[in-house]
């Protein structure tokens, strides 16, 4: 029998599962923040929080315990837990309100100034 549901019972593909990861760590450096200093919840957790909401595989219990949940939980509960902290935003955030208040590698790679792709722009 076919789901209605899109990706339901696949398994994740390991991109995803990847960025769920690297969001797990973000999401506990977020709420670590006291709420009243706390900037909004990034708008790069939309995308992943929606394409994991039918995910039924387990995740591992180091990402359960980042985002709160039981041992056991699965990618879909994480999902929700994404969802739940972005859903009272009216507007998305900027990703220099995210990261200025947590220390992000990613942060840093976006600080860094364009490089050219090659030779060709310096003169000999």
């Amino acid at each position: 029998m076919l789901s209605s549901r899109p990706n339901e019972g696949l398994p994740m593909h390991p991109a995803a599962k990847l960025q769920l990861a690297r969001i797990a760590d973000e999401f506990a450096r977020w709420r670590a923040i006291a709420e009243a200093e706390r900037p909004p919840a990034p708008a790069w957790w939309w995308g992943p929080a929606f394409e994991m909401r039918n995910a039924t595989e387990p995740l591992p219990a180091a990402l359960s315990r980042r985002f709160r949940l039981p041992d056991g939980a699965s990618f879909a509960e994480a999902s929700a837990a994404l969802r739940q902290t972005l859903a009272g935003q009216a507007i998305p955030s900027w990703p220099y309100d995210f990261s200025r208040l947590i220390a992000s590698t990613d942060s840093d790679v976006r600080d860094l100034p364009v490089q050219p792709s090659d030779d060709s722009a310096f003169p000999p």
